[in-house]
C-alpha cells in the first residue's frame, strides 16, 4: 500500500511547447509577451469597473467576472510552462497537477455558463428595457454569478477527484504544457473507456447546452431588432450585443476545435496549438474588444485617467 501511494504521488513529466532552437525562443517570448498584454488588459478591466461609478451596471459587473476568470486561467497554465522553460526541468508534482487540472476545468465550466447568462443579459436590456433594472437588479445579477462559480467548481471537483485517483504508469509523460484532461488520461493505467465518455459527455453539455440559450436569446433578439423603426436603435442594439457575439464565437470555437473533434483527428501539435489559443489569445482579446468597440469602456477610460492626471 506504502509503495502504491508512494508511485501515485510521484511527479509528472511535462513534455512542453517551446525547445532551446532560436525559433522556438522568439515564439516563447511572443507567448510572454501575450500572456503579459493579457494579464495587463483584463487587470486594467476590473479596476476601471470598480473604480468607475457609471460602470456599476449588470453587464459590467458581469463582464469584470468574466476578466477575472480569464486571468485566473491565463495564470493557472502560463506561469508553470515559463518556469519549466526557463529553468529546463520538466516536472510537475502530483498535487500541482491535479491543482492545475482543477482550476482549468473550473474555469473554463464557470466561462462557460457566464457568457450564456451574460446573452440574458442582453436580451432583457434590448427586448424588456423598461423592466430591466427589475429583472437585472443586484440580487439577480450575484446569482448568476454565484451560479456560474458554483457549476464550474462542481463539475471539476468531480472530475478531479475520479481522475487523479486512478493509477498512473509507464514514464508518466504528458504531451502537453500543462495537466490536460486529455493529455493526462494518456498515461493512466487501466481502462478509461466508461470514465473518459462521462467526461466527453460532460463537456458536450457544457458546451451545446449554453450555444443553444445563447442562440436562442440572440435570435430573440435579432426579432425584437427587426421590428425596431427606428436605424439608430437597431444600430445600438447591433453595438451592444456585437462584443458580447464575438467574445462567445471565440470562445466556443476554440472550445470546439479542441474537445469536440473525433479522437482520431487529434495529434499533439494541434492540441497544443488550441490550448495556446483558448488559454491565452482569447482571453488576451476579450478585454481588447470590449474596450475598443463599446464607448461607455472607452469614456470611463478617459475619465479615470483625467482622474489621474488632475492628482
Amino acid at each position: 500500500m506504502w509503495l502504491m501511494n508512494e508511485t501515485c504521488l510521484a511527479d509528472f513529466i511535462l513534455e512542453g511547447i517551446f525547445d532551446d532552437s532560436p525559433t522556438h525562443a522568439f515564439l516563447f517570448s511572443l507567448t510572454m509577451v501575450v500572456f503579459l498584454v493579457g494579464v495587463s488588459g483584463n487587470s486594467l478591466t476590473i479596476l476601471l469597473i470598480c473604480a468607475d461609478p457609471r460602470l456599476h451596471t449588470p453587464m459590467y459587473f458581469l463582464l469584470s467576472q468574466l476578466s477575472l476568470l480569464d486571468l485566473m486561467y491565463m495564470c493557472t497554465t502560463i506561469p508553470k510552462m515559463a518556469a519549466n522553460y526557463l529553468s529546463g526541468r520538466k516536472s510537475i508534482s502530483f498535487v500541482g497537477c491535479a491543482t492545475q487540472h482543477f482550476f482549468y476545468v473550473f474555469l473554463a465550466g464557470a466561462e462557460c455558463v457566464l457568457l450564456t447568462l451574460m446573452s440574458y443579459d442582453r436580451y432583457v436590456a434590448i427586448c424588456n428595457p423598461l423592466r430591466y433594472t427589475i429583472l437585472m437588479n443586484r440580487r439577480v445579477t450575484l446569482m448568476m454569478v454565484a451560479m456560474a462559480w458554483l457549476g464550474g467548481s462542481v463539475n471539476s471537483v468531480t472530475h478531479t477527484l475520479i481522475l487523479m485517483h486512478f493509477p498512473f504508469c509507464g514514464s508518466r509523460k504528458i504531451q502537453h504544457f500543462y495537466c490536460e484532461f486529455p493529455a493526462v488520461l494518456k498515461i493512466v493505467c487501466g481502462d478509461v473507456t466508461v470514465y473518459e465518455k462521462t467526461f466527453y459527455i460532460s463537456t458536450v453539455s457544457f458546451i451545446v447546452l449554453p450555444i443553444l440559450l445563447v442562440s436562442a436569446s440572440y435570435a430573440f433578439i435579432l426579432c425584437n431588432v427587426i421590428q425596431m423603426r427606428s436605424a439608430g436603435s437597431k444600430r445600438n442594439a447591433f453595438a451592444t450585443c456585437s462584443s458580447h457575439l464575438t467574445v462567445v464565437s471565440l470562445f466556443y470555437g476554440a472550445s470546439i476545435f479542441s474537445y469536440m473533434r473525433p479522437r482520431s483527428q487529434h495529434t499533439p501539435l494541434q492540441d497544443k496549438v488550441g490550448s495556446v489559443f483558448y488559454t491565452i489569445i482569447t482571453p488576451t482579446l476579450n478585454p481588447l474588444i470590449y474596450t475598443l468597440r463599446n464607448k461607455d469602456v472607452a469614456k470611463a477610460v478617459r475619465r479615470v485617467l483625467g482622474k489621474v492626471r488632475t492628482q
